[in-house]
């Protein structure tokens, strides 16, 4: 009887310590993953443009990150130019092509998830340059005596402008591993100031008459966001670009998170 009432103790004791241990020096967890702070997308619709673009996201925090954005146009035709010119403007530019560039620097805050996750607003800076090749601009010239003169042209030039502004979007993780990336630049608008400089030259002299057509040739053109101003001479006209520069921002981006 004593034996058993011995053991029974010894039992006892061994669990109650047994229990103290356990809180004393619980089971260890597994330790959460550190967050994933880089990410590298580009902008798939874009492409459509021919703007080939690359974007680097830093999350700073849980709530805050900077994108640090580059895009450029290789050399070829006016992406979508009979949107914002007639046809009868259009032909007057017989073999234009441009060449562009743009980089954007994104502070992004995150509202929700963060991490580079869930609804995001950015106030941003844009820098893009524009520049032509040597193209030819045709204008007819229509004297008083009723014959009309096709005047060549050759021109030439380039932009460049600085502007700020808002863009809302959602970024999700497609995966379970939340390293494939899909970012969803809702709307975005910027404004700012532009100046560039653009000949045109003729080899045939141009009087004054001629000169005035030619002005009021090229302050018709119908330019959607950008102010200009023209001054012509008797071998042609220069354009100057000085005034408001003004764009829309919106897109789908995959990523890669790491």
């Amino acid at each position: 009887m004593n034996i058993t009432k011995n053991l029974a103790t010894i039992v006892a004791c061994c669990m109650i310590s047994f229990a103290q241990a356990q809180i004393e020096n619980p089971t260890p967890q597994a330790e959460e993953m550190p967050e994933k702070m880089n990410i590298v997308k580009t902008n798939v619709t874009a492409y459509a443009f021919r703007n080939f673009n690359f974007t680097y996201e830093r999350a700073i925090n849980q709530w805050f990150s900077l994108n640090i954005g580059f895009g450029t146009m290789p050399e070829g035709k006016v992406p979508f130019m009979s949107s914002f010119l007639n046809e009868e403007d259009e032909k007057q530019f017989q073999n234009l092509e441009i060449k562009a560039t743009n980089f954007t620097l994104e502070p992004r805050f995150y509202i929700g998830h963060g991490y580079g996750k869930g609804f995001y607003f950015a106030p941003y800076y844009r820098y893009s340059s524009v520049e032509t090749n040597s193209f030819d601009f045709y204008y007819n010239y229509q004297p008083v005596n009723g014959v009309t003169y096709q005047i060549p042209l050759t021109g030439k030039g380039d932009t460049r402008g600085h502007s700020g502004g808002l863009m809302v979007g959602a970024q999700f993780f497609l995966n379970r591993a939340q390293n494939l990336v899909l970012d969803f630049w809702i709307a975005g608008a910027h404004y700012g100031t532009g100046k560039g400089d653009f000949e045109l030259k003729s080899d045939v002299y141009l009087n004054p008459e001629m000169q005035a057509q030619l002005k009021k040739e090229i302050e018709d053109l119908d330019v959607p966001f950008v102010e200009y101003t023209v001054e012509t001479n008797t071998e042609g006209a220069r354009i100057k670009v000085d005034g408001p520069w003004a764009g829309l921002r919106s897109g789908l981006s995959l990523g890669y998170r790491f």
